[in-house]
Formats: C-alpha cells, structure tokens, sequence
C-alpha cells in the first residue's frame, strides 16, 4: 500500500508553494505552543528539494519556534488558571504536565535545552517555564540554542542529501513508514504488557 509516497509527494508539493516559508514560521511557532506538529516535517523537505535556502529555512525556523515558545512562557506566567489549566485537561496532558514540572524542579535551565533539541513536546516546557516563573532571558537563551542546533542540524543533513536524496527517499518513503507504525504497535503492546 502506498500510503506514505502519497503523503510524501503531498508534503514535497506544499514546500513549493508560494506561501509555504509562512507557512513553515507558523507551524514553528504554533508547535512551541500548542500544535503537535513539529516543523521538522516542513524543514526537512524544504532544505532538501531547495539547498540554497537550508540556511535561512532553518534560521526562519528557530526565530520562529524561540518566539512561539516566548508566547508559551508567557502563557504560563499570566494565565495558567484562565488558558493553561482548561488547554491541558483539554488535550490529556495532565500527567505530562505534571513530569514536566518535576523535571523543572530536578534539571532547572537544563531541560529547556534538552526538550529544545529532543522530539519531546517542547509546548510543555515553554508552558511550565512560565509557570515555574523561571528567568527569562536564560530561557530565551537556552530556547534559542537549543533550537537552533536542533533546526540547524536538519538543515544541514538534508541539504547535504539535496534533490538527489529526495528521489532516493521517495524510492524507500512506504517502507520505512510502515516501519515506523509497526514500531509504534510493538512498543505500545509492550508498554500496556508492563503496566
């Protein structure tokens, strides 16, 4: 079944729009907020198929993932009762939220770095940062650094790969995606087996 070529043409398209350097600045910034999308999956296709423009992709992408997760923090500080608190229960989030405070309280400055560079949610820690009231310019700092490697180093490999990596990926796109959905099958059988 060729589901994920499919899907991965659709993507190839959209990062040939007109619009999609908006676009890849608002799925960063929404992401550092409240999206689930990281704009990985813009960036890497975007710094694949145009090389060029890798560089100023990812710079595009960082400013705009730091400014996200300024929105974020500020959130957390101001209007954890009004929007963060209904949000959280909203989307299930409680437990994470939760973790994530107490990895605030253990690690400080340094897992908003970590979650900057990690695939982990980097939502909840712009949000709890707020709310721990941790100093800002740090977390601004540590956003901005942590994001931008993690951005930058997309940008890097797949620029590296360039158009020719794009066809090879194409060749092999459906069977690594349903690698993946099995993967994600097993581990979750594995982790209820362990509840």
């Amino acid at each position: 079944m060729k589901l994920f070529s499919a899907l991965y043409d659709r993507v190839l398209r959209w990062t040939q729009h007109p619009k999609a350097d908006w676009l890849l600045a608002l799925l960063s910034f929404t992401e550092s907020v409240i999206f689930p999308i990281p704009p990985d999956v813009m960036l890497a296709p975007m710094a694949m198929t145009q090389p060029q423009r890798a560089w100023r992709l990812a710079a595009l992408t960082t400013v705009s993932s730091v400014a996200g997760g300024i929105l974020g923090y500020l959130l957390g500080y101001w209007a954890y009762d009004v929007a963060v608190v209904p949000l959280v229960e909203t989307l299930g989030y409680q437990d994470k939220l939760a973790t994530v405070t107490e990895w605030f309280t253990t690690y400080g400055i340094w897992i908003v770095f970590i979650a900057g560079f990690s695939p982990i949610p980097y939502k909840l820690f712009t949000v709890t940062a707020g709310v721990m009231q941790m100093a800002f310019l740090p977390f601004v700092l540590a956003s901005a650094v942590s994001r931008g490697l993690r951005f930058y180093l997309v940008a890097w490999l797949l620029k590296t790969g360039g158009p020719a990596m794009a066809v090879k990926l194409r060749l092999y796109v459906d069977r690594i995606g349903w690698s993946v959905v099995v993967l994600a099958i097993l581990g979750y059988v594995v982790y209820q087996g362990m509840s």
